[in-house]
């Protein structure tokens, strides 16, 4: 059965844009004319608004409940302004709700707001979250601000609490809608200093904050800021507060340093820094709003160097050139980087070994990474080996990203460990000093491999749009000597899946769309539940499964009573009708189970459709052929409660018509005879009562099984108790004409149809 649909909400969006217009008109207005002339606290800044179209919430039952929005956040944003409404249509028969939204960078949140485990092997960070309570008022609002963003795509997912069990009829239960609407006010900065590797900045603070950037180049080992010759009119010391790199949810590893108190020349080291992209500094005056600040800032890059695995077939073309498959275009020997502008490159021996991957897109959210030329990787002690994994397509973070490891069972020593790392933005380097795999901004995943446990899976749920590093490095614990000339050999399994393993054998990968944003989820059945349906603890048993089946489609075969009874009272059309009712919701339920015990003769959607029809059509006959009506006219609407309570209120409305006319016209009671009354109309009515009880208001998904099959039941018995006795004088299988053509056999009560008068 459909569960209650919502309302279309139309008074509820318009109030959720007014209300938003009317709060982002207060929070963009202009600062006070003191603050204008004074020219401090505008400076540099200008606002933009984003908005999207307001979408009705739904109950969470799994991850397609929840509605996701989609921001883009432009470059150089140091303030974002999440301003949240929630409206509700309905009247006073809603209830109070409380709104989650969650929220998050570069991906759509991985949320779990019914506390089901996660497949083996996955890693998931908590979602950063708020929630709005809509209660006595209609229309409640929130905002939220994040200071110093990352650019790109931002998320917002939004949902009601988790959905009760019980099934609701389409029009009987209230209709209740929850719209909700996120607005995004941006402060976007214009001016801003570009800092230069190795080339002091100088710069003087005043009461607002100043911005500056530094780009940071591929291969990138080390940045280091410092500020030199700190002079400050309000105070001794350096009173400067330095807020480096962006603010990404749900976690948050952007560095603040304070230069009050630190030692001189006040610096911070940042290790393996996010490539290719500009880096945001904030800095702000700690003297007050009189004082001033001077001092030169100064970014050091430490360029790393590169050993990249060479391609054969392209050795014969170019001796000096080898092929960066990464990105695709011919690189230049190790000893001829170009790692940025006065970058100081690392004469030592390598720091890492670049191998090449191919990126190949198989399907959408489908990709497969694999490394050129090769099948495995080759692992050390001396430096760390490498694989780019590009997922900033912006299409990418929809998905499921695999890593599977597996180590070479003869190369593998009972005294070495093989340390891994997976990052976002940058690989992790520092294998030797730490293996927690932290880079500057990142905290990356780490997989370890030894003789003991020769295979590492990590499973990472909608990974954040960027360019992934999978490092590897040969360590080991106890005695490093018999590491330097150990090698092994790891074999790489790297893909991107929309669903893991397709939801399984209980559960069905539906592919989401958000305007042009695809993402996957999965929709579990049969009780499993959980990210990708392998969480069983609610999950039915096979013996379950065939009993519901059983269930559901023998407690059909209750028609065959009403069947016997219209076939003996020559009531032919009601005979089909119940004919065609058993047949369908038997093969209908056969097909509608959620697990193993499932049989479709024809499409769901058609079995469901036939059911529907038929449930309908066998009430509106039986009500019919009380009131001895030879003409019916029927029509259904599927699902709702109005394809069986408009066309069987229309015919009680005839047979109570009917039976009016005939108890005046006889001058008693109609049906006359009170056994008729006591052993077959009570109980019927009595049975179609309970039966539309259940039907309406005891129905549940964990009872379905149950219900559903006892109103067959109660369906079928009244039907069977119900019918009218037939006409005193007709006999049943009497013929008016012995076969006076090849289609008439009965005689034919339509004649009269076509007497013209």
């Amino acid at each position: 059965m459909g569960r209650a649909g919502t309302g279309t909400g139309g008074e509820a969006v318009a109030a959720v844009v007014a209300g938003s217009l009317l709060l982002l008109l207060l929070l963009a207005r202009p600062p006070p004319a003191s603050a204008r002339d004074s020219g401090k606290s505008e400076v540099g800044l200008v606002s933009e608004h984003f908005s999207q179209a307001p979408q009705k919430l739904s109950f969470y039952s799994w991850y397609g409940s929840a509605r996701l929005f989609r921001f883009r956040v432009p470059p150089d944003t140091v303030l974002l302004r999440w301003l949240l409404q929630v409206s509700r249509e309905g009247g006073t028969a809603c209830t109070d709700a409380e709104i989650t939204v969650h929220f998050r960078s570069g991906a759509p949140p991985v949320i779990n707001p019914l506390g089901t485990s996660f497949p083996d092997d996955t890693s998931v960070q908590p979602s950063f979250q708020v929630r709005v309570p809509l209660s006595a008022a209609l229309l409640s609002n929130a905002s939220v601000n994040v200071s110093h963003p990352a650019p790109g795509d931002w998320f917002v997912a939004a949902h009601l609490p988790p959905s009760s069990q019980k099934m609701e009829l389409k029009g009987l239960a209230p209709t209740c809608a929850y719209v909700f609407q996120p607005d995004l006010l941006v402060t976007r900065v214009v001016e801003i200093s570009i800092m230069e590797p190795d080339v002091p900045l100088p710069h003087t603070l005043l009461s607002h904050p100043s911005y500056l950037k530094v780009f940071v180049p591929d291969y990138t080992r080390e940045l280091l800021l410092e500020l030199r010759d700190c002079v400050s009119s309000g105070s001794l010391g350096c009173p400067v507060r330095l807020t480096v790199g962006p603010v990404t949810l749900p976690s948050n590893f952007q560095k603040v340093l304070t230069c009050t108190s630190a030692p001189w020349p006040c610096r911070l080291l940042l290790p393996s820094p996010p490539w290719d992209r500009w880096l945001q500094v904030t800095a702000e005056s700690l003297v007050g709003p009189l004082g001033t600040v001077t001092f030169s800032a100064v970014a050091a890059l430490t360029a790393c160097r590169p050993q990249s695995v060479t391609i054969r077939p392209l050795l014969q073309s170019s001796q000096n050139q080898s092929f960066n498959a990464s990105t695709g275009l011919p690189s230049l020997s190790p000893d001829h980087q170009d790692l940025g502008r006065s970058g100081r490159v690392d004469r030592s021996p390598f720091c890492l070994t670049n191998y090449p991957v191919m990126r190949e897109d198989t399907d959408v959210v489908s990709v497969h990474f694999q490394l050129l030329d090769r099948v495995s990787v080759r692992v050390c002690q001396n430096t760390p080996s490498m694989m780019r994994l590009r997922l900033n397509t912006g299409m990418d973070s929809g998905g499921s990203l695999t890593i599977s490891l597996r180590a070479n069972k003869t190369e593998m020593r009972n005294e070495t460990v093989i340390v891994a790392c997976v990052n976002a933005a940058s690989p992790f380097l520092g294998f030797n000093s730490s293996l927690n795999c932290t880079t500057a901004f990142f905290q990356g995943y780490p997989l370890s491999l030894s003789a003991w446990s020769r295979r590492a899976n990590l499973i990472i749920p909608y990974p954040e749009t960027d360019n992934w590093y999978l490092s590897l490095q040969l360590m080991c614990p106890e005695n490093a000597e018999e590491c330097e000339q150990a090698v092994v050999h790891v074999e790489t399994t790297l893909y991107l899946v929309p669903c893991l393993n397709d939801c399984g054998p209980y559960g069905q990968c539906l592919l989401l769309r958000r305007h042009s944003y695809l993402y996957a989820g999965c929709s579990c059945k049969a009780g499993w539940r959980g990210w990708s349906c392998t969480d069983n603890s609610t999950a039915q048993t096979v013996a379950q499964q065939r009993a519901a089946a059983l269930l559901l489609t023998l407690s059909n075969l209750m028609f065959l009573a009403p069947i016997t009874v219209s076939v003996q009272r020559f009531f032919l059309v009601e005979a089909s009708v119940y004919a065609y009712t058993m047949f369908f919701s038997t093969f209908y339920h056969a097909c509608d189970q959620p697990g193993e015990a499932v049989l479709c003769i024809l499409n769901y959607d058609t079995l469901q459709y036939c059911d529907f029809l038929g449930s309908g059509a066998a009430i509106w006959v039986t009500i019919l052929c009380m009131a001895r009506l030879k003409a019916v006219l029927k029509y259904l609407d599927r699902r709702g409660i109005w394809n069986m309570l408009g066309p069987c209120l229309f015919a009680f409305v005839i047979m109570a018509s009917m039976w009016t006319y005939r108890c005046g016209h006889r001058r008693q009671c109609y049906p006359t005879s009170w056994q008729r009354w006591t052993f077959y109309l009570l109980p019927g009515i009595s049975m179609a009562s309970v039966g539309v009880a259940i039907y309406t208001s005891m129905m549940t998904s964990d009872n379905y099984y149950y219900t559903h099959s006892i109103w067959h039941v109660l369906l079928a018995g009244s039907a069977a108790l119900l019918l009218p006795p037939p006409d005193e004088h007709t006999e049943p299988w009497t013929c008016s004409q012995k076969f006076p053509c090849h289609y008439q056999i009965c005689k034919n009560d339509r004649e009269e149809l076509y007497t013209v008068t």
